[in-house]
């Protein structure tokens, strides 16, 4: 590491939500079929703080785990459930003088906004800023996707951290090994109708996504014909998702939305349970044009696009029952970092 004792820097990755394409992104699909995801990203944000040390320590500090760990960069570090994104991170980074971490998000891990990956991407970008190394967006994505996926070994698809590095509104294609991120020029009227009108809703649990991608590759691989259809189906809807988005046909933008939750609930049989079930019919009846579970599925947060004049109907109905409503706004500026002045 070159000399930069003393200087501290501070970085945040947005978390996303994604409308449509959700699995098609995920391994081996995208390699023999190719993906297609749309999604945009929110103003909730993974946070690191990196602080350069003169000596050979590290410090790891996350508010989410409540966790305080001593290690040393000079250690072969082992993996062993406990930070071990960040003991990733470290270890890609070939970093060779100590440093304090300080990790926190604003939403849980697990809870189908991509909060693991922007958390990694806001590492990779503290890092970046520090050694003032010159990688581009596609170069930070691509090294998060290495760091979670390949050398921490968590399973889960390409999306998440090209949507957190980015940011904004994106149909991100996956072409064999090759990702392309389209940013969407959607129009101005369209994006605050989308944030008048969708409505996240945390069903009060999270999830672990690997059992149920598991059930999902497994399917794939074995080329049985509800899956392979369902995920040829899901990559259809994105593409019509992003049709309507542009042309702000948002009555049709909430079909399709139905339509590709109807279909994503056809990969795995874990992906939804009794509970998330009851919230989404309560949601439809009530005003939600149409909605889905965000993440992999089995927890976390719907997401639904509403009525405008049923919005806050739906959201009454919703809390009655137990679901927790949260508001949010569009980020559209992707990973930041920054050096901080004195305090």
């Amino acid at each position: 590491m070159r000399e930069v004792q003393g200087t501290t820097i501070r970085s945040r990755a947005p978390l996303r939500i994604s409308f449509g394409g959700g699995g098609t992104d995920v391994p081996p699909y995208p390699e023999e079929q190719g993906g297609a995801v749309l999604s945009t990203t929110i103003g909730k944000y993974a946070y690191c703080t990196l602080m350069a040390r003169q000596d050979d320590s590290i410090n790891v500090r996350s508010l989410d785990y409540d966790i305080v760990a001593r290690y040393n960069v000079n250690t072969d570090l082992k993996y062993d459930g406990k930070l071990d994104l960040v003991k990733a991170a470290i270890r890609a980074m070939k970093l060779t003088s100590g440093f304090d971490l300080f990790l926190h998000t604003d939403a849980p891990p697990g809870s189908g906004l991509g909060t693991s990956s922007a958390l990694v991407v806001a590492i990779v970008g503290a890092f970046k800023q520090l050694l003032k190394l010159p990688l581009t967006s596609y170069d930070i994505a691509e090294l998060a996707y290495y760091i979670e996926r390949q050398e921490a070994g968590i399973k889960g698809g390409r999306q998440d951290q090209y949507a957190a590095t980015f940011g904004g509104f994106n149909f991100i294609e996956f072409l064999g090994k090759t990702t392309i991120v389209n940013p969407l020029r959607i129009n101005w009227d369209t994006i605050s109708e989308l944030e008048y009108r969708l409505m996240l809703c945390y069903t009060g649990g999270t999830r672990l996504s690997a059992g149920i991608l598991d059930d999902q590759v497994t399917s794939y691989i074995q080329k049985k014909e509800a899956v392979v259809q369902a995920l040829q189906e899901t990559k259809a809807l994105a593409y019509s998702m992003k049709n309507a988005m542009l042309l702000g046909h948002l009555r049709e933008f909430g079909d399709l939305m139905h339509q590709a939750w109807d279909c994503k609930k056809r990969l795995s049989t874990k992906i939804t349970d009794p509970r998330i079930d009851e919230l989404y019919e309560l949601a439809r009846e009530n005003g939600a044009i149409g909605g889905k579970l965000l993440g992999a599925g089995g927890g976390g947060y719907l997401l639904f696009l509403c009525e405008f004049d049923r919005w806050h109907i739906v959201a009454e109905k919703l809390e009655a029952a137990g679901g927790k409503i949260v508001g949010f706004t569009f980020d559209l500026r992707g990973m930041q970092s920054w050096e901080v002045g004195g305090d």
